[in-house]
């Protein structure tokens, strides 16, 4: 009879086994219907915030990239945000500097109102705002759901009768841990894009264009400029000798009109 009830027992454990066997997300949908169950009020309540993600790009003329570039990273160090990203660019007739702001989504607006103050026009202005609340409430009943699938997977580690039967189940457990860990991933990133907005704010300052000839005469009346100034160092350097050939030669003139 004790027979029979340990091979009854291991048929029950097999058909499960061959239920997880199924094609892949078969065994999870399954355990979902057994383990899911229709969100409370309380936890209704808690899904009225909305999760939303919000991005910013914005371009401008400056008459002064120094003092735009302090006006951009005061208010980013005012707002607690940081610079995940600083490029500048050089090209005929423009320099630009573009840089990428993380800060928090509750000091958005303030930090964008602050750091282009005195800006007439836009260039381009874009605000996008995305709204991840049906995802992100998904993702947490997914996880929640596939963590109490693999609570029931150490339980039934814990009553395996032979080696077979803990490898099968560490093999499944082991499948489930990394499909919660890709999951917990996606809720970190969409946890980390809520809550810290991004903001590209490029910023340029027009420069006149020269043309060749323009260039040549200005290094023209440089270049004679720095020889003038050599030429004033020469003398004061050998200003005796310039004194003294002077006097020799009124000594000269002198000494012939007395003769």
């Amino acid at each position: 009879m004790k027979h029979q009830i340990k091979y009854l027992g291991l048929v029950i454990l097999l058909i499960f086994f061959s239920c997880s066997t199924t094609p892949e997300g078969a065994s999870v949908d399954m355990a979902y219907t057994e383990i899911a169950a229709p969100r409370t009020d309380q936890e209704n309540t808690e899904t009225d915030e909305r999760k939303l993600i919000k991005e910013g790009r914005v371009v401008f003329e400056s008459g002064n990239l120094s003092a735009t570039r302090k006006t951009v990273f005061d208010a980013v160090e005012k707002y607690k945000g940081y610079v995940s990203s600083d490029q500048e660019y050089k090209s005929p007739g423009r320099k630009s500097n573009t840089v990428v702001i993380r800060v928090p989504a509750i000091n958005f607006d303030t930090l964008l109102s602050d750091a282009t103050k005195g800006v007439e026009k836009f260039d381009s202005k874009e605000i996008n705002v995305k709204d991840v609340t049906e995802e992100f409430l998904d993702i947490q009943v997914r996880l929640k759901t596939k963590k109490e699938l693999e609570q029931r997977y150490i339980d039934l580690l814990k009553q395996a009768q032979n080696v077979s039967e803990i490898l099968e189940i560490e093999k499944y457990s082991g499948q489930l841990r990394t499909e919660i860990e890709s999951i917990e991933g996606r809720l970190k990133y969409l946890q980390d894009r809520v809550s810290v907005s991004t903001l590209t704010m490029t910023f340029y300052e027009s420069i006149p264009n020269e043309t060749e000839f323009g260039k040549k005469i200005k290094n023209g009346f440089r270049t004679g400029w720095d020889n003038l100034i050599w030429f004033f160092i020469g003398l004061i350097n050998i200003w005796p000798f310039i004194f003294g050939l002077i006097g020799l030669i009124f000594g000269i003139k002198k000494y012939r009109k007395k003769k």
